[in-house]
C-alpha cells in the first residue's frame, strides 16, 4: 500500500478567489469606462453644433458682403460684382476670433483672408502640452473610438501654398450656388471644421464664403467630460476595491482558516483539534464548515469504536486461545486415554469456537466497507419477510428433527405496501438474525409473530417469541459486542455475541433504530420483544 502524497499549501501573497473577484468587478468597470470614453453621441452633437453655428455665421456674412461689398457694373453685362477693397476689410471686421474667413471670387481665386489660424506642425502637436491624466483620457478615448468601435478616420487637411476654391471641394459647392461644409483633422492632431456659404445679391452669385473653425472648443468641452468621468471612474474604482476586498475576505479568510484547521488536523500532534465553527455565517461557508466538524467528529467516532472493537476481540480471543493452550500442554504429560480423549475434545471445542469468532469478526468489520459502497434498492419488507415463513415453514415440514420447533406467523395488512429503500442482503440478515435468536429461547411448540406497522414516516417490523424475556436492564445491553446471554440448554461457546451488534449496525446503517423489550401481560413477562424501525419510501 503506496502512503498518502503529502500535501504541501501553496506560498500565496494574495488570494486566488480575490484576485478572481478583483478581476470580474474591475472587468465589468472597465468596460462601463470604455463605453463611456467613446462620447461618440456627445462628440458629434458637438461638431454638429459647430458646423450649425459656422452656417449661420457664414450666412449673415455672405448676406453682409453681397449688400456692402459688391457694386452694379451698369457698363459691363449689367451683373453685381465684389469690390476686392472693401470686401477684404468687412472680412477681416466681420469675422470672429478663432473662425478664419475666406472669400473666393467666381473664377476660384482667393479674394480675402482673414488670416491664417494657429496651425502647429506635427512635431509640435496640440496635445503636446497635456498633462498625464489629459493624455491618458485622450488616449483612451481615441483607442475605444478607433479600435474598439471601429470610427473611420478624417481626411487631412493640408495648406495649400496657393491657396483657390479647387483645392476645398465645400468652396466649389458654394460657387455653383450650394451650402458645403467638410470635417477634417489637422497634421497637430486637432479637428478643421469648414462650411461654404455662397455669397449673393439679387439671385446672382458673387462668390463663396467660406469660414474655418479649429477644434480648440470642442477639445476643451470633451475634456471637461472627461474629467468628470475620470472622478466618477477613480471614486467607483475605490468603492469597487474596498467592497471586492471586503467581499473576497467573507470567502477567503474562513476558507483558508478552514484550510488550515483541516491540515493541522492531519499532521499535528493533537489528533483531536476541531475544525473552527463558522455555523453562525448562515450561508455556504457556515454550511461546509459545519459539514467539516460532522465530518471529523464521525471519523473520530469510526476511530473510537475501531479501537474499542480491537480491544475487545483481543479480550475474546485470549479466552479461547488461553484455554486451547492450556489444555495443549496438558494433553502432553498425561498418559490416560480417557483424560487425553476430554483434553482433545476441550481442543476441538476451542478451535471451533475461535473459527466462528474469527467468521463473525470479520463479518462485523466488512458490513460497514460492504455498505458505504454497495447501491441502496427499493425493498418490500411483507414479502422479504413471507419468504423467510416460507422457507421455515418448508424446513418443518421435510425435516423431522425441527418439527417440534416453533413455528413462525407474519401478520401484515394485506392491503398496505411496505417499502423500504436499503441493502436486500443486510436486512434479510438483520431478521434472520432476530429470528435465530428467538428460536433459540422460545419453547417447543410455540410460535414466533413477525409483524409489520406502517407509519407516517417509517415501518415497524416487530418480532416476538415466548421465551423467558430479557433480563430487566439489559435491553441495551445485549447489543453491545461479544455480549451473550444463553439459556442452559446452549452449549458455552456457539455463539460469538456479536450477532445483534451486527444487526444494529446494519439497522442504523439503513437510518433506521432496532430496541429490544420484554412483552407484559398481568406484570408476568411472556417474552421478549424486538422492533426495527426503518425509513419509509
Amino acid at each position: 500500500m503506496q502512503p498518502f502524497a503529502r500535501f504541501e499549501r501553496p506560498k500565496r501573497v494574495f488570494s486566488p478567489i480575490t484576485l478572481r473577484i478583483l478581476a470580474v468587478n474591475m472587468l465589468a468597470l472597465g468596460i462601463l469606462v470604455i463605453g463611456i470614453l467613446y462620447l461618440g453621441e456627445y462628440r458629434r452633437a458637438l461638431i454638429l453644433s459647430e458646423v450649425s453655428g459656422l452656417e449661420i455665421q457664414g450666412e449673415m456674412f455672405a448676406a453682409a458682403l453681397g449688400e456692402g461689398a459688391s457694386i452694379k457694373q451698369r457698363e459691363l453685362n449689367r451683373n453685381n460684382q465684389l469690390v476686392f477693397s472693401v470686401a477684404r476689410q468687412m472680412v477681416a471686421r466681420l469675422v470672429q476670433k478663432g473662425t478664419r474667413a475666406r472669400l473666393f471670387a467666381l473664377d476660384g481665386s482667393l479674394m480675402a483672408d482673414s488670416g491664417e489660424l494657429i496651425l502647429r506642425s506635427a512635431d509640435n502637436p496640440i496635445h503636446q502640452n497635456e498633462s498625464l491624466i489629459e493624455k491618458g483620457l485622450r488616449l483612451a478615448q481615441e483607442f475605444s473610438s478607433r479600435v474598439i468601435f471601429g470610427e473611420q478616420d478624417l481626411p487631412l487637411y493640408i495648406e495649400p501654398p496657393m491657396q483657390s476654391a479647387k483645392n476645398f471641394p465645400e468652396a466649389g459647392m458654394a460657387l455653383d450656388g450650394e451650402y458645403g461644409g467638410m470635417i477634417r483633422e489637422t497634421v497637430d492632431g486637432g479637428i478643421m471644421i469648414s462650411v461654404a456659404v455662397p455669397v449673393t445679391r439679387e439671385g446672382n452669385i458673387l462668390g463663396a464664403l467660406m469660414l474655418s473653425k479649429g477644434s480648440e472648443d470642442i477639445e476643451a468641452a470633451l475634456f471637461d467630460v472627461r474629467l468628470h468621468i475620470f472622478k466618477v471612474f477613480l471614486l467607483s474604482f475605490g468603492v469597487t476595491i474596498l467592497l471586492s476586498l471586503y467581499f473576497a475576505g467573507t470567502i477567503a479568510r474562513p476558507l483558508r482558516k478552514l484550510s488550515k484547521a483541516a491540515h493541522q488536523l492531519r499532521t499535528g500532534m493533537n489528533q483531536r483539534d476541531e475544525i473552527p465553527d463558522l455555523s453562525n455565517r448562515n450561508d455556504e461557508i457556515g454550511d461546509l464548515s459545519a459539514a467539516l466538524r460532522q465530518m471529523t467528529q464521525a471519523l473520530w467516532q469510526r476511530m473510537d469504536a475501531i479501537e474499542s472493537f480491537a480491544a475487545d476481540v483481543s479480550h475474546e480471543l485470549k479466552n479461547p486461545l488461553t484455554s486451547l493452550r492450556s489444555a495443549v500442554e496438558t494433553v502432553s504429560h498425561i498418559n490416560n486415554p480417557d483424560a487425553q480423549k476430554r483434553l482433545m475434545d476441550i481442543i476441538q471445542h476451542d478451535v471451533s469456537r475461535l473459527d466462528r469468532l474469527i467468521s463473525d469478526i470479520s463479518e462485523a468489520s466488512r458490513v460497514d466497507a460492504e455498505m458505504s459502497r454497495a447501491k441502496a434498492e427499493k425493498l418490500d419488507l411483507k414479502a422479504m419477510l413471507s419468504t423467510l415463513v416460507d422457507i421455515r415453514q418448508t424446513q418443518i415440514e421435510t425435516d423431522k428433527t425441527t418439527q417440534t420447533e416453533p413455528a413462525l406467523v407474519l401478520k401484515a395488512d394485506t392491503e398496505t405496501s411496505y417499502i423500504v429503500e436499503g441493502m436486500d442482503g443486510r436486512l434479510v440478515q438483520v431478521f434472520q438474525n432476530l429470528i435465530g435468536n428467538a428460536l433459540t429461547f422460545s419453547p417447543a411448540g410455540g410460535t414466533i409473530a413477525l409483524g409489520l406497522q406502517k407509519n407516517k414516516d417509517t415501518i415497524d417490523i416487530i418480532v416476538d417469541d415466548q421465551g423467558p424475556g430479557i433480563p430487566p436492564g439489559n435491553e441495551e445491553k445485549i447489543f453491545k459486542r461479544f455480549y451473550t446471554e444463553r439459556p442452559d440448554s446452549d452449549d458455552f461457546g456457539n455463539h460469538s455475541g456479536l450477532g445483534l451488534a451486527i444487526s444494529k449496525q446494519i439497522v442504523e446503517t439503513h437510518g433506521g433504530t432496532i430496541i429490544a423489550e420484554n412483552r407484559m401481560e398481568d406484570g408476568q413477562i411472556k417474552g421478549a420483544r424486538f422492533r426495527v424501525s426503518l425509513p419509509a419510501k
